[in-house]
């Protein structure tokens, strides 16, 4: 059980910090190669941007999960 959440718990940091940076800053970021700079703005974001927040969510409450997960399990 601890294996496993360790793995979850490294999978999810390492994709959480590959998402935060595809996120465009001031200049644009990363997912400007993926379409972000090409289709139409609604209120400032593209289609692509408002999937990658929230995909970035999921990802995020995953890490809270598994480390709130490891810390009742090592205690």
């Amino acid at each position: 059980m601890l294996m496993l959440t360790m793995l979850l718990f490294v999978a999810s940091a390492l994709l959480l910090l590959f998402l935060v940076l595809l996120h465009s800053g001031k200049g644009g970021g990363l997912s400007d190669m993926f379409g972000g700079s090409l289709g139409a703005t609604a209120a400032g974001s593209t289609v692509v941007e408002k999937n990658l927040d929230r995909i970035t969510v999921v990802v995020a409450l995953a890490f809270i999960f598994t480390s709130v997960s490891l810390a009742l399990l090592l205690v």
